[in-house]
């Protein structure tokens, strides 16, 4: 009988979306020849990633140190200036973007691959400066039931046929992948550190309604520590705009200028009205219901590529954790900020804490041990 092998001793490509048929050099020199198209999956997808692991190791830890720092200072310039962007319901494509039409939502597991692709020593390549201007757009996505109950069960919602604030997002999140996993990205996907994300609930959506999707990114600006983008996703259902996520990504680059900001000295943790305890199970469970198979956030080898000692939790995991801890106060139509700060360690265990404020709530997520934060949000 054929042993187990260990998570640590899985390569790259297995990690990410299982083994993959390695394609000959000499078969993807011939399909480079014809000329690069940014949306052609099939040549960057299917290498075989294994070898290049110490290479990757050694690249890639230096995000490591800017990744575990408190964002929030970041996070709370981002989530400012999205109330001024955000778009009016039902606003169409911006003049002068190009809309593509997927036959369908792709698979994140290539996307991921490519985007490790493009980040190994001597892969690279010139990056655009600007943002592309395309939008990217699906018709015609259904619910699976069972997927809805499995991510509701993962997250700790009540299971009905009424989705979760969250679910859109990962509903949508493979075109916003393939968006940010393209060629003419301003910024490779690998690095870039979600630092904050903005929900709007227009109404209800039933699992039975069929969902138009459409993503694009905007507002790339530098920062005192790189740049930002906001990578906007919009749901709609018959033709109305029921949904709208914009994130707000950190790309941290050498020479952009200023220190570590001053933040002074640290709020103590609100008291807690519950514990939670996040084991290394919330990754890949996670993983699994919402296709993001990040390695950062499954195993020991993939957080160790960036220089975590263990996985780390997923941000949108976090946010629906605590999403589900208010469920039943939630109004039908309501807007939810959050601001990702200290990543969860996983296992660990965290504390929840949540307060009414006049017609919102305040909520934040904080260590339970040492009250460093994780997350702080708000729902109005």
């Amino acid at each position: 009988m054929m042993a187990r092998k260990d998570d640590d001793d899985l390569s790259v490509h297995e990690l990410i979306d299982g083994p993959t048929q390695i394609i000959p050099e000499r078969d993807l020199a011939a399909v480079r020849a014809t000329g690069p198209d940014p949306y052609d999956l099939a040549a960057a997808g299917n290498q075989d990633l294994s070898r290049y692991a110490q290479d990757a190791t050694r690249d890639l830890s230096a995000y490591a140190a800017d990744a575990t720092r408190d964002l929030s200072a970041y996070a709370a310039d981002a989530t400012r200036d999205l109330s001024s962007r955000a778009e009016a319901p039902g606003a169409g494509t911006p003049a002068g973007r190009e809309v593509v039409e997927l036959p369908r939502l792709p698979s994140a597991g290539p996307l991921y691959r490519r985007a490790v692709l493009g980040a190994l020593p001597g892969a690279g390549r010139r990056r655009a400066a600007a943002l592309p201007e395309v939008e990217l757009a699906v018709a015609g996505a259904t619910v699976d039931r069972a997927h809805l109950a499995d991510y509701d069960r993962v997250c700790g919602f009540r299971i009905t046929d009424r989705l979760p604030a969250t679910y859109p997002y990962v509903m949508g999140f493979p075109l916003m992948l393939r968006l940010m996993a393209a060629p003419d990205f301003p910024m490779p996907l690998v690095g870039l550190v979600h630092v904050a994300n903005r929900i709007t609930v227009r109404r209800p959506v039933d699992a039975g309604e069929t969902l138009d999707f459409r993503a694009y990114a905007e507002n790339l600006r530098p920062h005192d520590r790189g740049r930002q983008v906001d990578v906007v996703l919009v749901a709609s259902a018959g033709g109305e705009e029921v949904w709208r996520g914009v994130s707000t990504c950190l790309r941290k680059e050498r020479g952009a200028g200023g220190g570590r900001p001053d933040r002074g000295e640290r709020s103590p943790a609100p008291a807690a009205s519950a514990l939670w305890r996040a084991t290394p199970r919330v990754g890949t469970d996670y993983a699994r219901v919402s296709g993001d198979h990040n390695p950062i956030h499954t195993s020991r080898l993939g957080a160790r590529l960036f220089g975590f000692p263990r996985p780390i939790a997923h941000g949108m995991w976090s946010k629906a954790r605590c999403l589900a801890a208010l469920e039943n106060r939630l109004p039908d139509a309501c807007t939810v900020d959050v601001a990702f700060k200290l990543p969860v360690r996983l296992p660990s265990t965290v504390a929840f804490s949540a307060a009414r404020t006049g017609g919102s709530w305040e909520f934040a997520l904080h260590d339970a041990r040492s009250g460093r934060p994780h997350l702080a949000g708000a729902v109005r």
